[in-house]
């Protein structure tokens, strides 16, 4: 990765940035800082040894065209693409795949749309490695595995941070990539409106004994939806949403058991299937930051927006937050702007909460309309499928949208 000058740090600082998280956010934020010119310290709650076991676990993205894009930006795509599963084509379904009676809705492929495969799978494994690779690699970043945040505190020329071993990080801009329950965003006075949708994700992985050929399958049952994503081989990441009182019988289920209450859902056309992997669950609910930005203080991903992942677009959303970010602040530093001036992190929320809440009514709507066996509501749903899939306008629409490609691009994502 071309790195340009270094900017430079005010006296006394440790980094232009304190990141705290370091998923998968945490870590992209300061890659695509340093990318600016920014240096950064990323907070890690987790020790480092529980992100290097190279067993497959289960756990898998669904990557967006512009989110690929934005990795290539970084330098990652070249180590990660070899490892990714591209997804060629998309078919949602009012119900199981192959049943007589149901009506194929939509059926996305790529060739509609001219900049190549709409999106692909990444193992969560892969994903993780490339990034603390490239963190320990990019020179201006300081990586604190289990290290904890417990008080945060900003001053008009910039912000701190105390460690739970009661160090102080000292920095411009404080970047929260801390999850639903964000630490960051608590500190900083940012409350959270949402609910509960009384489901659970049952995710897992699966082997199975026919090809996919690159398809990813969207399927609408009554009780939730659930996605099947292709992997490379013949396998496929399931996210399957149920009620959470049957979700929590599922996963206590032995792996025979489970499988059995899996396969009727989706039927046979993958031939005989086995669990890869472990198996997790995640309640589901919308939730969402009642500001992305205070005082010297910007959330990213689930700090700033909890989604349901029925469109898939959860990492992907984050993702347009860290490229969105790293714009404004890119920009602003080329200006010879404060970083984390009132005005600079007003670009970043004026750009990110709108789509984002547009984004989390589009979820919750969709996720009300289908997780239901309504016969009004299933007829007047199957309709809408049919007359976007029937008009050519409306279907590349529908799949650029899938792909990331629409709205204003920040610079990572421009290709």
């Amino acid at each position: 990765m071309d790195n340009p000058p270094r900017a430079s740090i005010l006296p006394g600082m440790n980094s232009d940035l304190i990141i705290v998280g370091g998923g998968l956010n945490g870590p992209l934020v300061a890659l695509a800082a340093a990318r600016a010119g920014l240096s950064s310290t990323v907070v890690d709650a987790l020790p480092l040894d529980t992100r290097t076991d190279p067993g497959f676990d289960g756990r898998s993205y669904a990557l967006a065209l512009a989110s690929v894009r934005m990795l290539a930006a970084l330098g990652l795509w070249a180590e990660l693409g070899p490892r990714a599963q591209p997804m060629h084509r998309i078919q949602v379904t009012d119900g199981r795949v192959g049943d007589a009676g149901v009506f194929l809705g939509l059926d996305f492929q790529s060739a509609e749309i001219e900049e190549g495969p709409m999106g692909h799978m990444l193992e969560d494994r892969v994903l993780r490695r490339a990034l603390l690779d490239a963190l320990a690699a990019t020179p201006g970043i300081t990586h604190l595995p289990a290290t904890r945040v417990v008080a945060q505190d900003t001053r008009p020329d910039g912000a701190q941070v105390t460690l739970a071993n009661g160090d102080v990080l000292t920095g411009r801009l404080i970047v929260g990539a801390d999850g639903r329950a964000s630490g960051t965003a608590q500190r900083a006075g940012i409350r959270r409106t949402g609910w509960g949708y009384g489901q659970t994700a049952l995710v897992c992985a699966i082997a199975h004994e026919h090809p996919h050929h690159g398809t990813a399958h969207q399927l609408f049952l009554p009780p939730g939806p659930l996605a099947i994503l292709p992997l490379q081989g013949n396998r496929s990441s399931i996210v399957w949403s149920e009620r959470a009182d049957r979700a929590r019988a599922f996963a206590a289920l032995p792996p025979d058991d489970y499988l059995t209450v899996l396969r009727p859902r989706f039927g046979d056309f993958l031939g005989r299937i086995a669990l890869e992997g472990d198996r997790f669950t995640y309640p589901l609910g919308l939730s969402l930051a009642n500001a992305f930005v205070a005082d010297r203080v910007a959330l990213v991903g689930d700090a700033a927006h909890g989604l349901h992942p029925i469109a898939g677009q959860g990492l992907n959303a984050g993702l347009r937050d860290i490229a969105a970010l790293a714009h404004v602040l890119s920009h602003a530093s080329r200006r010879g702007e404060d970083i984390a001036a009132p005005t600079v992190l007003a670009r970043y929320q004026q750009w990110r909460r709108f789509d984002t809440a547009t984004l989390a009514a589009a979820t919750d709507l969709f996720n009300r309309l289908f997780s239901n066996d309504n016969a009004v509501l299933r007829a007047g749903r199957d309709l809408g499928m049919a007359l976007v899939n029937a008009v050519p306008a409306l279907r590349r629409s529908a799949l650029r949208e899938a792909a990331g490609l629409t709205g204003t691009l920040p610079d990572l994502m421009r290709g």
